[in-house]
């Protein structure tokens, strides 16, 4: 009997082992945790937004974007629809966020886990692989409770996000020892640092904003949505999605400043709108203006950063400090030093080269029989269950693989 081992029972480990599983194979899932999916049961905020309605190369990062596309094609994107329509999963879809319809990232633990034990899968947990070892007809693996001999092995460790849940990079440093190649494994999908000097007068604010990403000077990305401005910076979705390229730039010593949008709802030139904003409200002070449509916290802020936090009314400006203040309002700039790290980061960007690994097997172009998916791979994506994607799609493309193979 031929044996696969699939170290790692998160996301993309536990749809490998479902896939690879056929009558003349034992397939066995080994766990670190006590249990599998600890980090999927965290994420959408313990609902799991597991797929969305909308896919594209701007949704994701790699420095091989071209075999991302490869990857993430539309009929593999279908199969993971299919897959979880078969499990009887019945999505809720909002904002083109698939969530399931229970709310709760237990449904998709569950049928995953059923589906596994159906098939025969064995899943053990409190198992914690130390080392894999090329062998003359395989592998050896080698855990904390003996060793294991596997004609495949599939690595699913994840990436060094959240290593509160078990993933500390561990897979990252074994396909170094196994010859491969990496992109520098960086934090993404993380909140962002600043020394703004006013970052604890808003703390706790949220805010509809844009958000511009300036690198060296040059504007290189831009998003738009609620901000979360806390004591050390901003947090939410919208900084999420750009702090890839915030953490790239400054491990190559850029420079990186976001500007604020602080009325992205003025789609007309904003001194013009708030000359007429002010005359039908003659009576307001410069405060109480501003306060008509900002929390009274970033108020503080835009007065105290213009110094006009005793200028009584709006009209008492002059032209120049009229235009200081729209500024401030739409392009409200703090440089980033810097983020909450790999502990608060959902993902990680950098990882395995994607031209290392075939696109449609997620096989080891440098190791037989040795395939990786998930987080290890050179490939994240914005917020959305864009990850979560990948992470279906590679251990279905290496579970079909294994399985075909051996059928």
């Amino acid at each position: 009997m031929n044996q696969v081992i699939v170290i790692g029972g998160g996301p993309s480990g536990i749809v490998a082992a479902i896939f690879a599983k056929r009558s003349n194979n034992r397939v066995l899932v080994l766990e670190k945790n006590s249990h599998p999916f600890k980090k999927l049961l965290m994420t959408g905020n313990g609902k799991c937004n597991y797929l969305n309605e909308v896919y594209g190369l701007s949704n994701y990062h790699s420095e091989n974007i071209d075999i991302v596309n490869e990857i993430l094609t539309d009929s593999n994107i279908q199969n993971v629809r299919d897959f979880f329509d078969l499990l009887g999963i019945v999505p809720k879809i909002k904002n083109g966020y698939y969530y399931p319809f229970s709310n709760q990232a237990t449904t998709i633990q569950n049928v995953l886990i059923k589906e596994a034990s159906d098939r025969g899968v064995e899943i053990l947990c409190d198992y914690s692989v130390e080392d894999v070892v090329l062998e003359q007809d395989g592998y050896k693996v080698i855990t904390s409770h003996g060793d294991f001999i596997a004609n495949q092995v599939v690595l699913a460790t994840g990436s060094c996000a959240a290593p509160k849940t078990g993933s500390d990079g561990w897979g990252y440093s074994l396909l170094e020892r196994l010859g491969h190649s990496l992109v520098k494994p960086l934090p993404a999908l993380v909140q962002l640092t600043s020394n703004c000097p006013y970052s604890k007068i808003w703390d706790g604010v949220r805010s509809d904003v844009s958000l511009e990403l300036f690198e060296d000077g040059r504007m290189i990305a831009k998003e738009e949505g609620e901000v979360q401005l806390t004591s050390y910076g901003i947090s939410g979705i919208c900084t999420f999605n750009l702090s890839h390229f915030v953490t790239r730039g400054l491990d190559s010593s850029k420079k990186e400043e976001i500007h604020i949008n602080f009325v992205p709802f003025i789609e007309t030139l904003i001194t013009p709108w708030m000359e007429d904003y002010s005359r039908k409200h003659p009576n307001k002070s410069l405060r109480e203006l501003l306060e008509g449509f900002l929390n009274y916290k970033i108020v503080d802020v835009i007065l105290r950063s213009t110094s006009f936090q005793n200028r009584e009314s709006y009209s008492s400006l002059t032209k120049e400090e009229k235009i200081v203040l729209c500024h401030a309002l739409r392009s409200f700039s703090m440089e980033i030093t810097g983020t909450k790290g790999f502990d608060s980061c959902q993902v990680c960007n950098g990882g395995l080269r994607l031209d290392e690994v075939s696109s449609s097997t997620m096989e080891s172009k440098k190791l037989s029989g040795f395939y990786v998916v998930g987080e290890l791979l050179d490939m994240n994506g914005n917020c959305g269950g864009y990850n979560l994607t990948t992470c279906w799609i590679s251990g279905m493309l290496a579970g079909k693989s294994i399985g075909e193979y051996y059928d």
